[in-house]
């Protein structure tokens, strides 16, 4: 019945928070934040926007944090590692999907998770040489990469059929 998953049967959507983490680089130039990943303008005008541009906002960054995260690790137990999350007081977004749960995670500890499995997640093949603060800061440096394409591509690009 509810329309959204930070939405529960009987109340409004949840209100979306700043993604902000305290470490703008839009200030020095970037026109994609290297900590939040949002783009300089969403940055200006967040307090401005409606709940639903938020959310949309939101949207793009959970999916592309997803899709790099989904390169180097497989969620083998969800349930297992929502209960490691809420176990170790990691804050997470509950309406995001278990692979930013998982880099939230990371961010929160990667050098002390010895076995991954035992945490509800398994590293890829081609990385299981990499220790985990290695992936994390690969999947971090991908997530602001693609981001920046983004914007390149949909933002700073002149439109070609303008006259």
């Amino acid at each position: 019945m509810s329309s959204h998953p930070s939405q529960s049967r009987n109340s409004a959507p949840a209100r979306v928070r700043t993604p902000c983490i305290g470490v703008c680089s839009t200030g020095i130039g970037d026109a994609v934040c290297r900590g939040c990943k949002r783009f300089s303008h969403e940055i200006i005008d967040w307090n401005a926007y409606s709940e639903e541009e938020k959310r949309i906002v939101d949207q793009r960054l959970a999916e592309f944090l997803s899709l790099c995260m989904r390169n180097r690790f497989e969620v083998t137990d969800p349930g297992l590692l929502r209960w490691q999350l809420e176990t170790q007081q990691v804050r997470f977004r509950a309406d995001h999907d278990e692979y930013c749960g998982l880099f939230a995670l990371l961010k929160a500890g990667a050098s002390q998770i010895q076995e991954p499995e035992t945490f509800g997640f398994l590293v890829t093949v081609p990385w299981r040489e990499s220790g985990l603060r290695e992936l994390l800061e690969q999947v971090d440096r991908e997530f602001w990469e693609l981001s920046v394409a983004h914007h390149e591509r949909y933002l700073a690009t002149a439109d070609l059929f303008s006259s």
